[in-house]
């Protein structure tokens, strides 16, 4: 039963739930990458994408709770994590991170040639996300091109060469992970400021934050359009590029320069529905039109 909880633990530590947030798009860079060759992936291609992508973000938040968790010790929003509260110890934390690894690169060979020699980039940059808020406030660029990954990898495992679709729906998802990774880090903003740490909010403020997190959501609702160039893609894709784009302004209208409260429900409710919402409309417009 120890062991079970431990696992709990584990899972909770790197908010497995989150995962929701990349793996539509990896099955929506799936989708495209058989749009365009004409061929429907197996089951097993499926499976060993969705393992590679749960074994990457695993890993990458697995280093980030021990590689922060100094700094999370000392920030009162995050104090009562795992590591700090001793609920989990590095080792643990490392073994776990390992085991996530390991999953990623079985996963990635299983998939094709090009995936696994791909897989220790993808790897750095995970890891390189961790340490950027200590230099540069492009932080949150960086994640955004972490989660990128999952579509383009995608593509990848099932065509074996990086397509232009692959590009467009890699940006998007940059773009749109970079966003809330603003609202995410409005938390913080005092905090970092007072420790010298990186971010969007520490650097310009609440209200230029939100301009930039406007500006990114609007870039990757055209990327999302421009997807509409590729055959195959039709009017219920656009209707769930609509609805997408509906999501993101109701997201936005939850967070107010002078009212952060309902940051938790534009974080994850919304960005959950997003990812959701435009995978599902993807895959009937690629099957039912």
């Amino acid at each position: 039963m120890s062991v079970v909880l431990k696992i709990l633990d584990l899972m909770t530590m790197v908010k497995f739930s989150h995962t929701v947030f990349a793996l539509p798009f990896a099955l929506m860079g799936a989708t495209l990458a058989s749009l365009v060759s004409g061929v429907a992936p197996t089951l097993m291609q499926i499976l060993w994408i969705c393992l590679a992508m749960v074994g990457a973000r695993t890993a990458a938040m697995s280093m980030n709770r021990i590689i922060d968790a100094q700094i999370d010790a000392k920030n009162p929003r995050t104090a009562t994590r795992h590591i700090p509260t001793g609920t989990i110890s590095r080792f643990e934390a490392f073994m776990f991170a390992g085991v996530s690894i390991l999953l990623l690169l079985i996963s990635a060979w299983m998939l094709n040639p090009l995936c696994l020699k791909l897989s220790p980039i993808a790897l750095f940059f995970l890891i390189l996300y961790s340490y950027c808020k200590r230099f540069t406030f492009l932080a949150h660029i960086v994640l955004g091109l972490c989660l990128a990954a999952a579509p383009v990898g995608a593509w990848i495992a099932l065509r074996g060469d990086i397509g232009w679709p692959a590009i467009v729906l890699g940006l998007a998802v940059l773009f749109w992970v970079a966003g809330f990774d603003i609202f995410y880090a409005l938390q913080d903003l005092d905090f970092d400021r007072e420790t010298g740490l990186f971010s969007i909010p520490s650097q310009f403020g609440v209200e230029r934050s939100l301009i930039f997190v406007r500006l990114f959501h609007t870039a990757m609702v055209l990327l999302l359009l421009a997807l509409l160039l590729l055959p195959g893609l039709g009017w219920i894709y656009l209707f769930g590029v609509a609805v997408v784009a509906v999501l993101l302004v109701y997201e936005h209208k939850l967070v107010k320069p002078d009212d952060l409260s309902r940051l938790d429900a534009a974080f994850f409710n919304m960005n959950g529905y997003i990812s959701v919402l435009i995978f599902c409309f993807t895959l009937a417009d690629a099957l039912i039109v």
